[in-house]
């Protein structure tokens, strides 16, 4: 009979995961993996030892089969491992399957029967001897160690020559491919070389060339920077000399200057001696002149107030009968005589030299358009005074009352006229007055309003009082 075949084990210096995962036999337990072989003995030539790549298909194939056993059929050191699948038991138990393979041929045979159901057709062929050129070595070697025909060891060792020849032509092979690969890129490093020298040599001659260039240029640049250091300390030399020139220039021009300075000290004083006499002459006539006016004035208030005269609204000469040409009867010029409230006669008014027209604005407003906001009878108000204003040059001033209001409303009044709204706690009645008292005695001074307190506070003080209704009637002229 042939002598057996050994498993090849892992090497023990590289425990696998099986080794250190899988419990050890325990004393009195009955174990499948004596010293002794189970199976038959050696033969001359010794155990046969599997190829690497037979061993491990011989793995598998009892990896496979594993599950199909029954419980007690399989070693107690591969019981744990039954449930895993098929791969992973091949990677975590293959140490104790290729032992029990070796050393049990009851186990052996019970994985063959396995075996021969996965593979009928080839485990036939093999038992019956039958010539199988066109299998896979490997495999055949696999099943032939597992189903040991008479010629098993032949067949194993055959195949497993195979598989040596095959792993060593393909070894071959990529020897052969790696060799080329390396040459390629031997090639390739070489001519990147002879790319890599030439541009350096190029970058060699620019540099070198580059080199003279900027020598040259260093050449030129030393014989300007001498040229201009020879120019500069002629420079420096001209400078010092007209340094001296402007000292002495400025030493004279100081002199001057003092000289000037001392005799325009002179001059200022004279002028200033002068504007004093000019001035004291200039004000005790003004003082005298002032006086004058003043005394005239208040003498022309005192008759006009002790005389209670009226004012002047019909000359002499318009009393006269006799017509003019194209002029109305006499009795038609005395129907048109000027009353307090015609607009002409305030038309008039505002024709005086410096006059200036006070309004007391609500007042107004309220009289001509009450139906209106507030915001909108103060707009219609100040846009109807700025035409009046064109036309005559008078000084308007629009008062509204603002005493209970914490913050007035802006109003953008035209060119001309003066918008005022009276402090809190203050009414625009005293305001008005305020205005009109401030005012010079002697000026034109216009108020319109229908309040009689006023009108007879603003003739006290001077002015001219004149009805809401006349503002509004000449408004409403244009």
């Amino acid at each position: 009979m042939p002598p057996p075949a050994t498993l090849p084990v892992p090497d023990a210096a590289e425990p696998s995961e099986t080794d250190a995962g899988l419990p050890e036999p325990k004393p009195g337990e009955p174990d499948d993996a004596p010293g002794e072989p189970v199976g038959p003995s050696g033969g001359p030539d010794g155990p046969l030892e599997l190829p690497e790549p037979v061993r491990q298909r011989v793995v598998a194939l009892a990896a496979e089969a594993l599950p199909h056993l029954a419980a007690d059929h399989v070693p107690p050191t591969l019981r744990r491992v039954a449930g895993f699948t098929p791969g992973r038991r091949a990677r975590l138990a293959a140490t104790p399957l290729a032992v029990a393979l070796d050393t049990d041929d009851t186990f052996r045979e019970r994985v063959a029967v396995q075996v021969r159901r996965s593979s009928p057709e080839l485990a036939r062929l093999l038992v019956a001897g039958s010539g199988l050129p066109v299998a896979d070595p490997v495999e055949v070697a696999a099943l032939a160690y597992l189903l040991r025909p008479d010629d098993w060891a032949e067949r194993v060792r055959t195949s497993g020559e195979r598989v040596e020849r095959s792993v060593a032509v393909r070894d071959e092979k990529a020897v052969r491919a790696e060799r080329e690969r390396a040459q390629r890129r031997l090639d390739e490093a070489r001519d990147e070389l002879r790319r890599v020298q030439d541009r350096g040599r190029e970058q060699v001659a620019a540099v070198k060339a580059e080199n003279t260039e900027l020598r040259h240029r260093l050449a030129e640049s030393r014989q300007r920077l001498t040229e201009a250091r020879r120019e500069a300390d002629a420079a420096t030399d001209r400078a010092g000399e007209l340094a001296a020139q402007v000292a002495g220039a400025a030493a004279a021009a100081e002199a001057g200057t003092r000289r000037l300075r001392a005799r325009l000290a002179e001059l200022e004083e004279q002028v200033a001696e002068l504007r004093r006499g000019v001035r004291d002459g200039r004000d005790t006539t003004s003082t005298r002149t002032r006086l004058l006016v003043e005394t005239l004035e208040g003498a022309a208030q005192g008759l006009r107030r002790e005389l209670a005269l009226p004012a002047v609204d019909v000359l002499p000469a318009d009393t006269v009968e006799a017509p003019a040409p194209g002029v109305a009867s006499a009795v038609d010029t005395t129907g048109r005589m000027l009353s307090g409230d015609d607009p002409v006669l305030l038309d008039q008014l505002l024709g005086l030299p410096r006059v200036h027209l006070v309004v007391d604005g609500y007042n107004v407003t309220k009289t001509g358009y009450p139906s209106l906001a507030l915001d909108e009878q103060r707009a219609r108000l100040v846009r109807g005074l700025a035409p009046v204003v064109a036309r005559t040059g008078a000084e308007v001033t629009v008062v509204f009352d603002g005493a209970d209001l914490r913050h007035p409303p802006p109003v953008a009044g035209p060119r001309g006229v003066r918008v005022r709204f009276s402090r809190p706690g203050v009414t625009a009645d005293e305001l008005i007055v305020q205005l009109v008292a401030v005012e010079p005695q002697g000026r034109p001074l216009v108020v319109v309003s229908a309040d009689r307190a006023i009108a007879a506070a603003v003739v006290r003080s001077g002015a001219r009082a004149v009805p809401s209704v006349t503002l509004l009637a000449l408004l409403a002229r244009g």
